[in-house]
Formats: C-alpha cells, structure tokens, sequence
C-alpha cells in the first residue's frame, strides 16, 4: 500500500484540481500522516508528461527522470536545511565536521532565489510548482517575502504548501491559499498500511503516534526509539526518580542527537506521557501509551490529577521555550523537578 492509497479520498480530490489548479494550495493536518509524500506525489503528476491511469507520475519519462534526480528545472523545493541534513543523515551521507550548522528555517534567502525561477518561462512548456515544507517553518519576513508573489500570480505556476501547524501562518499567508485538509487516515487502513511496511504490533506504536502512520513507522526504527527510551526511563520512575540524574542522562542524548529539534521533540513525548497519566487518574485507558497501561495506572495512585493537569498546561510552555536558544541541561533539570513534584511520598 503506498501513500496514495493511503490518502486515496484525499488523492481524488486533487486530481479534481487538476483542471483548474489554483495559484497556491496548502495541505494541512495533523504531523506524521504523510501529507508531504502525498504533496511530492502530486506535484510529480503535475510534471510528469505520461500519466498513468491511476493520476500518478509514469516514473519513466523525461520528466520523471529529473524528478528520481532531483533536478526538475519546473520544480523547486524549500524545506529548513536541518531537514535536509536529516534525510541525508538517514541515508548514511553524514555531514562535514567544522560545518555551519544546518538552519530550522526555510530562509529569506531560498524565497528571494525563486525570483530568476518565477519570471521566466517553464522548460518543458507545462505547470511550474514551488513546494513549501513545512510551511510554517518561516519566520516574518521570510513569509512577508514569499506573500509578494502570492500576492501576484503568475501563469501555469502553483505554489503548495505543506504545514503541520496551519495556524502558525501569517493571516496574510493563509488567505491566498486554497485550503486542503489532510485527515488522517482511518485506524484500520493505517495498520495495514504499517503492516505492508513490515512493522509487527502495528497497532500499539499508532496508537503512540497519535494515529500518525507515518511517525509510528518512524518510532519502530531504531533511531527515534533511543531518544523516546530514555525519556520513558525516567518518567517511569515517579516519585523515585532524581531529576538532577535524569537531566544529565537525556541532556547527553539531546546534544548528541542529529535529527532536528531533539529538545521540541522530548517535550511532545512527554507531553503525551502527561495525558495518558491524567486519563488513567480518572480510571480511563491511556491513548498514546498502551504498553505501558500496568505502569501508568500504578503511577496514578501516587499523584493527583490536579497537579497533572497543572503541569500539562505548564508543559505547554515548555515547547514555546525549547524553540528558542536555551540551556538544554537546565531546561531539563527544570522539567524533571516539576515532573517529580507530581508524585507524594511514601
């Protein structure tokens, strides 16, 4: 099953589109559902110059040759550079020592270079496409950049967004796009589709990506789980556990971490870890967490859920923070003491 089928609704109605495309399209739904593949797909449809019946690129013109390259002169592609890097470190490429280090944002810069792109004619006389992800990933004045060409359109050109956090665009931003949501897929579809990829238990690690198929088969690599690991380690201790101990031990997994936003990524874990506790205060069946239900609900009874929820709103503010440059030993030494402050002693 590829992700087509994955988001076969989704996939129709973009075809749909094909007929009268609009100046710029932003997909938009919850992380990890596949919405940039599904975006990718759709634009390699848009250059290929054989469909198939199907609506998908042939994968065996011209075109498609340049796309399986990366080297479309009708296709440009803006994501921050710490993605880029990430995918390159997936692929074992590695990165050069003394390096600059990659950015997190989609730069002024990248926009500003579309300028030569945009106002000449396309190559292979068809549509010309300028895919964003994640499109949020830009501050004000890169997104101030990019809204003058929104703001003048220009033949056979589309601009598709891909964002995860829609309401993070400026006003300005979301107004001149047409908007296409992007649910995620629906529970039984999604484990066949984890299945087919080769992941066993496929039902408990979506549910741990919150229905996200696509993170969940992240997670049952190897890479992901280090991180998350450690940090279960830790919250499971409850009131045995030494925050000083547990920020020094995933401080180290942090800095060493090469993916992006390591710290951003702690504080969504532990969020989700926060909720589940609070649901099985209340006698409820966690939802991200299923495995560790016998854990959870012996923790539960050590705490209140007052406090719960106080350091679920406090938790909040801790992923505004972890966005900004920051101490990630202290920030940790901070959360852990919060967390401990949960559990009454014996």
């Amino acid at each position: 099953m590829n992700i087509i089928e994955l988001h076969s609704a989704v996939w129709q109605e973009l075809r749909a589109r094909r007929a009268q495309l609009p100046h710029a399209l932003l997909m938009a739904g919850q992380r990890g559902i596949g919405k940039f593949e599904l975006a990718r797909a759709f634009t390699e449809s848009l250059l290929c110059e054989d469909l198939a019946a199907s609506g998908e690129a042939c994968g065996k013109c011209l075109a498609c040759g340049w796309l399986a390259q990366g080297n479309h002169p009708d296709l440009r592609l803006l994501q921050p550079g710490a993605l880029v890097a990430d995918v390159a470190a997936e692929a074992g490429e590695g990165e050069e020592t003394g390096k600059k280090k990659p950015s997190q944002q989609i730069t002024i810069d990248q926009v500003r270079a579309l300028d030569d792109f945009l106002h000449v004619g396309t190559h292979r006389h068809g549509v010309r496409v300028v895919l964003l992800n994640p499109a949020e990933a830009m501050n004000r004045s890169t997104a101030n950049a990019l809204l003058k060409s929104l703001e003048e359109p220009i033949a056979a050109t589309l601009f598709l967004l891909v964002s995860s956090e829609p309401h993070r665009l400026l006003p300005t931003i979301r107004s001149r796009c047409q908007m296409m949501p992007v649910r995620s897929p629906a529970n039984g579809v999604a484990r066949q589709w984890l299945r087919d990829a080769g992941v066993s238990d496929a039902g408990s690690w979506l549910a741990l990506a919150g229905g996200s198929p696509l993170l969940a088969l992240a997670l049952s690599g190897s890479g992901e789980r280090v991180l998350l690991d450690s940090l279960l380690a830790q919250l499971s201790r409850g009131r045995e556990l030494d925050p000083l101990v547990a920020a020094a031990s995933l401080d180290k997994l942090v800095k060493a971490e090469k993916r992006p936003a390591p710290l951003k990524r702690v504080v969504d874990w532990a969020q989700r870890w926060l909720f589940d506790l609070s649901l099985t205060s209340e006698g409820l069946p966690p939802r991200y967490f299923l495995g560790q239900t016998p854990l959870l609900q012996g923790l539960a009874q050590t705490t209140e859920v007052r406090k719960l929820l106080a350091l679920h709103r406090k938790a909040i503010q801790y992923k505004a923070q972890c966005e900004q440059p920051l101490n990630s030993r202290l920030f940790l030494e901070e959360f852990f003491l919060s967390y401990a402050r949960l559990f009454r002693t014996p």
